[in-house]
């Protein structure tokens, strides 16, 4: 782990590359499909604004790269394998995930999609619904329906 020096170095490298950003309707869409179904903006404790974490399962991995390529000028890493333990200390796979940087826009739709700290479904939702919203979500509900099963 960098020192606090090295850490408000990048930060200070972040900030032009941050102030050019701005959500393309194809990253829009694909935000909110995915806050529908089971995407989640995050805030630290400390922070002022919010990223997009997206995580999907092993039989994801396509999906999980797809979005990335979406939003790859919003994330500084390639997604990567999360691991669990079981109870006996055994080390498995468990999904693939990346998160964007924390910006000011994604806190907007957090305000919209949050209450509380808890995710909701605004009361104007509808206003956000095109086909892409609509097939991303339907995707993601499509493999929690499996996993279930």
């Amino acid at each position: 782990m960098g020192s606090y020096w090295e850490n408000k170095f990048l930060q200070k490298r972040w900030i032009p590359l941050k102030k050019k950003l701005k959500l393309t309707p194809k990253q829009k869409s694909v935000l909110i499909g995915s806050l529908l179904g089971d995407g989640a903006l995050r805030q630290g404790a400390r922070a002022i604004n919010v990223n997009f974490k997206v995580e999907h399962g092993l039989a994801q991995k396509d999906y999980a790269w797809w979005k990335y390529a979406v939003f790859k000028d919003w994330v500084f890493t390639e997604p990567k394998l999360s691991y669990r333990h079981r109870e006996n200390g055994e080390k498995y796979l468990k999904s693939w995930w990346f998160r964007t940087i924390r910006h000011p826009i994604l806190t907007k739709f957090w305000q919209r999609f949050y209450k509380n700290g808890r995710k909701i479904i605004p009361n104007t939702v509808e206003k956000y619904l095109n086909p892409l919203v609509l097939a991303v979500f339907y995707y993601g509900r499509r493999f929690l329906s499996e996993k279930k099963n």
